[in-house]
């Protein structure tokens, strides 16, 4: 398992995600303040898109008639049947013990790091021939 270099940090702005795909997963990248994690875009429930999901918080109660809003922006429901998934460690919020998205390590690095680390680049060979661009895959 290779690490894949997939957005610079100011591609992906705080309280946003993005959708890349590496080695053939499609991965959901968000940004909670600074911080990124990856989630695989699938919910385990039927296959929703997490990354067309909407971002929201937790409603607690410490008490009957006792509401706050906490942990804004690092939960995301799914957009297809509202199933919703602690964004940092991709378990769901009604059943942890039982459903849980598949996560994926997110760091960053400067581009200085990149160029003398172990980060695995996709290369295709491209040839011009006439008129035309030619991707080998």
């Amino acid at each position: 398992m290779g690490k894949h270099v997939v957005a610079a940090v100011a591609d992906i702005a705080p309280g946003q995600r993005r959708l890349v795909t590496v080695r053939g997963r499609p991965i959901a990248i968000f940004n909670l303040s600074g911080e990124f994690f990856g989630l695989l875009n699938r919910c385990p429930h039927q296959g929703g898109s997490l990354c067309d999901g909407v971002l929201t918080g937790l409603i607690e109660a410490s008490e009957p008639g006792s509401y706050r809003f906490s942990r804004q922006g690092e939960i995301v429901r799914c957009p297809w049947h509202g199933w919703e998934f602690d964004i940092r460690t991709g378990l769901s919020w009604c059943e942890p013990s039982r459903v849980q998205v598949r996560t994926y390590p997110v760091e960053t690095d400067s581009g200085h790091n990149l160029v003398a680390g172990p980060y695995v680049a996709e290369t295709v060979s491209v040839s011009v021939e006439g008129h035309y661009v030619v991707v080998e895959m």
